[in-house]
């Protein structure tokens, strides 16, 4: 998977990189079956403004490119890590969602045709 990595309003570290490539081979391996050079994931880490009164407020955003798919997740929280870990959840869930809706349609298709050949047969 070819994944690339932007810090917005902030410096990007070794261990941001590091934790964001974890989250997301969790997510390629679990989820992805299509040949690693189709797979791509934008990933969009930061501040969200400087002018907050109250503290930091964190986004993280990823952008799956599967085969002709795409998925996008985005999350803001008051800490780097917990608004990677929710897009993270988000984007696992809607991955997760397309795959089960796809594996559920070839099953459908499967029994429509198993139904048209007991029909057939005699």
């Amino acid at each position: 998977m070819k994944t690339n990595i932007k810090a917005t309003n902030t410096e990007l570290t070794s261990a941001i990189s590091e934790y964001v490539g974890k989250k997301l081979s969790h997510i390629e391996k679990k989820f992805i079956d299509t040949a690693p050079e189709n797979v791509s994931c934008d990933v969009e880490v930061g501040k969200e403004t400087t002018h907050h009164q109250s503290g930091d407020v964190y986004f993280a955003e990823f952008n799956l490119h599967v085969g002709g798919k795409f998925y996008r997740a985005r999350s803001t929280q008051s800490n780097l890590y917990a608004a990677i870990d929710n897009a993270k959840t988000d984007l696992e869930s809607e991955v997760r969602s397309s795959k089960t809706k796809r594996e559920t349609m070839v099953r459908k298709g499967g029994r429509k045709i198993k139904s048209m050949l007991k029909r057939l047969s005699f």
